[in-house]
This record gives C-alpha cells, sequence and structure tokens, in this order.
C-alpha cells in the first residue's frame, strides 16, 4: 500500500511538474519507425523490401510507421528509373515509404539525380544514414 500510494504521489509530481510519464499504453501509441537498407544487385531482394515496408504498414497502420528504403552500393539499382521495379516505387512513395539513395555511391557508380526514379531523395551517405537512424532508435531490417 505503501508503495502504490508513493508511485501515485510521485507521478503526480511528475505531472505538476510538467513531465509526461511514459506507460504502456503511451508507448503502444508511438509511431513505429524503420530503416530498410538494400544493398544488393538483385531484383528478388528489392521486391522483399519492398513487400516487408508494404507488410509493415498493413500490419501497424499506414500513419503509425515511418519507413524508409536506404539504397547503396550495388543496390542503388533498384532505385534508377529503369530498374526493374520501378512500377513499385511510385506505389511505394504514394504510400509514405521513404527511397533514399546513397550519395558516395551515386558518384562512384557515375548515376545522377535525372538517372533515379522520381521521388527518390538522396542521402550523403547510406551506411552513416542508417546508423543515424539506428541511434535514433529506428528498427533495422536487411532482407
Amino acid at each position: 500500500m505503501k508503495q502504490a500510494l508513493a508511485a501515485i504521489a510521485l507521478i503526480a509530481t511528475l505531472t505538476v511538474a510538467g513531465f509526461q510519464v511514459a506507460t504502456p499504453a503511451l508507448a503502444a501509441e508511438a509511431k513505429q519507425r524503420v530503416v530498410i537498407q538494400v544493398s544488393d544487385n538483385d531484383p528478388k531482394k528489392w521486391n522483399l523490401a519492398l513487400n516487408n515496408a508494404m507488410n509493415v504498414q498493413q500490419a501497424l497502420g499506414k500513419d503509425n510507421v515511418q519507413i524508409e528504403i536506404v539504397a547503396y552500393g550495388p543496390g542503388l539499382n533498384m532505385l534508377k528509373a529503369d530498374s526493374k521495379v520501378a512500377g513499385r516505387l511510385n506505389g511505394a512513395l504514394d504510400g509514405g515509404v521513404g527511397l533514399m539513395a546513397c550519395g558516395n555511391t551515386m558518384k562512384k557508380m557515375k548515376v545522377s539525380k535525372d538517372d533515379l526514379a522520381g521521388g527518390v531523395t538522396m542521402v550523403q551517405a547510406g551506411v552513416i544514414h542508417i546508423m543515424k537512424r539506428q541511434g535514433e532508435g529506428w528498427a533495422y531490417v536487411r532482407p
């Protein structure tokens, strides 16, 4: 009983002081975030990454999750306008999935922004972007 009263007093104190107390219910309402790595020149893996993004949105609700697909190295080919999955990229973008191309890879492969599918954004370094996202608490998936 004393512990329960102490907990209630602490919550009341924190609430009055302007702090928000995290509860399981509040945590469940937080937007989920996932970054998906694509680094293989394999259309099967590209489709798998896009399927993963779509499945996560369907399971959690599109408005409850933020998804980024980051392509670097040989995986950059996924985001080209003439990619074998080009038709699916617009659907992913329309669904709110961020598509990021690695600027370092683009330079090495001599790929310009014009070579990419419309709506693809560029990050300076794909690996560093993924590392930053993981540091921010994003889930990480590599199909």
